[in-house]
């Protein structure tokens, strides 16, 4: 994983020029397939970002997200652009960040009406922490758009992602959608495919959203082509702050830590993985001396191997189906090829294997601890 990288990938034009123009030198990168991206630096000059864009659509957005998430190995993917507004709040030109992301269109037709079925994904925690922090601090925010007018505010809440342009009050489906996502506060169409490759890849998502419209009839109308390019801004803003935290977070680790108020500070310091071999006292001080423990590819295959009978238990048992069980096979084999090679793209391949197993097998709590244990395992190798 680069932890000093982000993705951002936008559906339109005009959200891909707000996220461009904030870029330091930004410059083309060309995926085999065709795909075009740009990378360039945060504008704090912390971080790079690979921008892309998708167009219109849930599906076209979750293909381009995998390839990016594939290709780039990023901290953190970021969707950003234009979403109407599912009530009169928040105001036009604020910004919202998905806590969820519904895929509304789930669904079942039965005499007594359309029952839904939606699915639903969560954002990791570190993005809504992040966000939240942000929200509140409003640094990331650029002047009012208007003289007089405040300055935009982000806030935090669902946002409902379908197959279709949402611009009625009054239709069937605008009544529906109301009445069953009433806690969405945004509507647009990219989220959803969005999140859910982040999923299946084990990469943090976060969806950032400028309101344009309130998704009532105004859309193409003289407000909407006001407001878009303003409210693409105001998410462009806010997204790159985010970036820029993201990838400025260090990881947890063991670091010197004073304790202070005792008879005689404590310090204790701590490089990589290690354990305690001897101590003694001298004075005030507690002397510790540390060996390595770093993890070995052998020990890693091992772990690999056992993890692939337990799967196949799983399967037995049935608290698999037969098609979870054979995509998570074929990740375990990407993931042992890589371990083998013993280079730092086998290394790369094999993390990104394993994040795709732990999106596979999240609904099982054991396995998925230990696919986690895996990754922090494959990241200690040098």
């Amino acid at each position: 994983m680069s932890n000093d990288l982000v993705v951002v990938l936008t559906a339109l034009n005009l959200e891909y020029q707000a996220v461009r123009e904030r870029l330091r030198s930004p410059e083309p990168y060309r995926h085999p397939r065709g795909t075009r991206f740009e990378i360039g630096a945060l504008p704090g000059g912390h971080g790079r970002v690979v921008l892309g864009l998708t167009g219109k659509g849930n599906q076209s957005s979750a293909v381009l997200a995998e390839r990016a998430i594939q290709e780039f190995s990023p901290a953190a993917l970021l969707f950003v652009g234009v979403a109407g507004a599912l009530w009169d709040t928040p105001p036009l030109g604020d910004v919202v960040v998905a806590t969820h992301v519904y895929a509304y269109h789930g669904g079942t037709s039965e005499d007594d009406g359309l029952k839904a079925r939606p699915r639903v994904w969560e954002a990791a925690h570190e993005i809504s922490q992040t966000a939240a922090h942000l929200a509140r601090v409003g640094t990331w925010a650029p002047p009012g758009s208007a003289p007089g007018r405040p300055r935009p505010q982000a806030h935090l809440g669902a946002i409902a992602a379908g197959e279709i342009v949402q611009n009625s009050r009054i239709s069937r489906e605008a009544d529906w959608i109301r009445q069953i996502y009433n806690d969405a506060v945004a509507i647009e169409m990219e989220g959803a495919g969005v999140a859910q490759a982040g999923h299946l890849s084990g990469s943090p998502v976060a969806i950032v959203r400028g309101i344009s419209d309130r998704a009532d009839g105004t859309k193409a109308t003289e407000a909407d082509r006001r407001w878009q390019p303003i409210a693409a801004a105001n998410a462009a803003a806010f997204a790159l702050e985010l970036a820029t935290e993201l990838t400025e977070a260090e990881p947890p680790t063991m670091r010197e830590d004073s304790v202070s108020g005792l008879p005689g500070n404590v310090n204790n310091t701590a490089h990589g993985s290690v354990g305690v071999q001897a101590g003694h006292v001298s004075g005030g001080t507690f002397h510790v001396a540390l060996t390595s423990s770093e993890p070995e590819p052998v020990e890693i295959s091992e772990r690999i191997s056992a993890l692939r009978e337990e799967l196949a238990q799983e399967r037995s048992s049935g608290r698999i189906d037969e098609e979870t069980h054979d995509a998570a096979s074929t990740e375990l084999d990407i993931a042992s090829k890589g371990i083998e090679e013993a280079t730092p793209q086998g290394r790369k391949t094999s993390l990104l294997a394993l994040k795709r197993l732990m999106g596979l097998l999240g609904d099982l709590a054991s396995l998925a601890t230990k696919v986690a244990s895996l990754i922090t395992s494959v990241k200690g190798l040098t």
